[in-house]
């Protein structure tokens, strides 16, 4: 059985290198996935799966995002796009069409952030149409190298995946943007990164971004490319796409604050591990102390972490164990 909190289907806002100010929904509990990719942030998954189910109704989500753009609202919080980006996939929300639905009520743009994996589905692509901006993950169209660094569930196919990627690009009428990430050893050689850029020229998306991990990753192992690999699969992107973006930088620590410092805490740190100095931050703005903090270490509600010499605090969750025990 899959147990969540339903108070932290929403996050933030918090700032996004994609979107701006960013007010994140968590529409699938930890950590329902259809991969298991090697640099995930939020964990290992525990649930692997493909079929659509319901998680929470679309009544429940509106309400939980309704609540926290209101006290976002009053704190004085600028919000830019509500973005569906939870613990796992979001398109394996039986009521995500319904849940946009509803949030258009709000009159803010909205986002999806997904892998792409169930995007063969004809229902899934239509529920994407739905969404203002839709990012697909793109980290390599080499089937090797996606069962090495995306680990997918049994049943799916890349090739499916790409090809109906490449349907999708041709029908949406929003802003779809990629994202790559890159990692080393794995995914960083030219010929990995140039047969990727060649698929991504065929879905000609408004952005396409290149990543490395940022934030501690579920497997130790994993580690990003260096400058020089980098500059050089940013050449390789940049001669077939218009327009490429780096997402290799901190995105910074003006995290929202909306009355609550312990519940905004537990809530971003769910799906966005924090810096300590974004932590920090955060606890200027709610005129708190770091009592607060050890509070949830000693509590095992939060955990401390080192990733790339920087201290991050993320939330403590079943499947995170290679995280606890700090």
């Amino acid at each position: 059985m899959i147990v969540s909190d339903p108070a932290l289907l929403t996050f933030g806002p918090v700032p996004s290198r994609r979107l701006g100010r960013s007010l994140g929904i968590n529409n699938i509990p930890p950590k329902v996935c259809t991969y298991a990719c090697v640099y995930c942030q939020v964990g290992r998954t525990s649930h692997k799966q493909t079929e659509l189910r319901s998680f929470y109704q679309p009544e429940q989500i509106f309400e939980a995002v309704r609540q926290q753009v209101a006290a976002a609202q009053a704190a004085g919080e600028d919000i830019d796009y509500l973005t569906f980006v939870p613990d796992g996939e979001p398109t394996l929300d039986l009521h995500l069409a319904d849940s946009i639905d509803l949030l258009r009520r709000l009159n803010m743009k909205i986002a999806v952030i997904s892998n792409a994996s169930l995007i063969w589905r004809d229902e899934v692509r239509k529920v994407l149409n739905q969404a203002d901006v839709v990012s697909l993950k793109v980290d390599t169209v080499d089937t090797t190298l996606w069962h090495k660094i995306n680990q997918p569930h049994e049943s799916l196919e890349l090739d499916n995946i790409l090809q109906a990627m490449k349907t999708f690009a041709g029908e949406y009428q929003g802003e779809l943007i990629t994202e790559t990430m890159l990692l080393a050893g794995l995914n960083d050689h030219p010929r990995a990164v140039s047969e990727t850029a060649d698929f991504l020229a065929i879905l000609q998306p408004a952005n396409a971004y290149l990543a490395v991990p940022t934030r501690p990753t579920c497997q130790a192992d994993v580690s990003s490319p260096g400058e020089e690999i980098m500059v050089q699969a940013y050449g390789i992107f940049k001669e077939k796409l218009e327009h490429v973006e780096y997402l290799v930088e901190y995105e910074g620590s003006d995290f929202a604050f909306t009355g609550d410092v312990v519940r905004d805490l537990l809530a971003i740190t769910a799906v966005h591990p924090l810096r300590e100095e974004a932590v920090n931050a955060m606890l200027l703005k709610a005129g708190a102390g770091r009592d607060v903090i050890q509070s949830l270490l000693d509590g095992h509600q939060l955990v401390k972490v080192d990733f790339a010499n920087k201290v991050f605090y993320m939330r403590s969750l079943p499947n995170n164990t290679k995280h606890t025990g700090r």
